[in-house]
């Protein structure tokens, strides 16, 4: 297999500018983003502390780290999925099914769900790579609805009742998960990894490279990239980030459902990513804890209702607030800069 051509470096075309609005530092983030992130994971350590229910906590890192995967495949590479509830709830199964059939341990179990988010990713990937748009975003519906009744019917899934009764383990069998405070900062952990993990990803030559591809393909094209490749190897990242998601959640919840798998699924991560900011970093995390705070507060006050007020919530982002709530503040700040330079 050929290497991925790389441009000359003579051209000062070959390398694309850094996403506008996303000051980077020699580590890839500025030092205001960069302490503000640590401020949220000291807050996000203690949070169980200072009265967070750790059960809510681990649901809603479960599906930012769901959300963040997401946005590497649509806010950096430009490629909207509609299928991604696949990686996540096909995973979800696999996980749950060897922890609680075959007695793995925690760490192989989430390893496997990790690898069959990348196996579909791949396949997934190899089908749909060379389509765009409308397009594109069908053909991996129509792949997702495929695994949906793949798993409705398959026998180990447990069909409508979903795989029930899934024991959290012992982590490497010495550290025992059932406790909530031990699974949390495990969740936590996990989440942290891979947050830093798409950080250095977008930042590096490989994510520049990316993002050019989402602003101008031909122009990625001309340079000498091989744009298939690296938008498969980004739809695969995704992918396996997203079963990893899907597989954590299993094991935070003890079973995996028809829910996790259902089209409804993909469209609730598109969601999280739109509302909080597509192409920025922490804007999924903040969708994501916007959706899942408001499903939790909610569902015992007005029922079903909630899916309407999400709704109504999502529209007046849309309308006023294009960009998502992060990418808004980011350009509000690039706008004052700019003020302050011309006055």
């Amino acid at each position: 297999m050929s290497s991925i051509p790389t441009p000359s470096t003579e051209s000062p075309a070959a390398t694309p500018e850094p996403q506008a609005g996303v000051p980077l530092a020699a580590g890839g983030i500025g030092n205001v983003a960069r302490m503000t992130y640590l401020a949220l994971v000291a807050l996000a350590i203690i949070a169980p502390m200072i009265g967070l229910y750790p059960v809510f906590g681990m649901k809603l890192l479960c599906f930012a780290l769901f959300a963040c995967a997401f946005n590497l495949l649509l806010g950096f590479t430009g490629l909207l999925s509609f299928g991604h509830a696949a990686f996540f709830g096909m995973s979800a199964y696999v996980t749950g099914w060897f922890v609680k059939a075959q007695g793995f341990t925690p760490e192989l179990g989430l390893l496997a769900g990790a690898l069959t988010g990348a196996g579909l990713g791949l396949i997934f990937g190899g089908i749909a790579i060379r389509r765009q748009g409308i397009y594109f975003a069908m053909i991996t519906l129509a792949l997702a609805q495929m695994v949906f009744f793949v798993c409705l019917q398959a026998p180990f899934t447990g069909g409508e009742d979903g795989l029930q009764g899934v024991p959290r383990g012992k982590l490497f069998g010495l550290l025992p998960l059932a406790n909530d405070l031990t699974m949390y900062y495990l969740v936590l952990f996990i989440f942290v990894a891979c947050f830093l993990g798409i950080l250095r990803v977008v930042t590096s030559p490989f994510g520049q490279v990316l993002k050019m591809i989402r602003e101008n393909e031909p122009r990625a094209t001309s340079l000498g990239y091989d744009v298939d490749k690296y938008k498969l190897l980004a739809f695969v990242l995704s992918a396996a980030i997203s079963g990893l998601a899907g597989s954590l959640k299993t094991l935070v919840m003890g079973f995996a459902s028809l829910t996790d798998v259902h089209w409804s699924m993909s469209g609730e991560v598109i969601l999280m990513s739109l509302l909080g900011g597509v192409g920025t970093f922490f804007g999924p995390v903040l969708g994501a804890g916007i959706v899942i705070a408001l499903q939790n507060l909610l569902a015992d006050k007005v029922g079903a209702w909630v899916t309407v007020i999400i709704g109504v919530i999502f529209v007046v982002c849309v309308l006023a607030f294009r960009k998502g709530i992060v990418g808004e503040l980011q350009a509000w700040r690039d706008r004052r800069k700019v003020k302050g330079l011309n006055g």
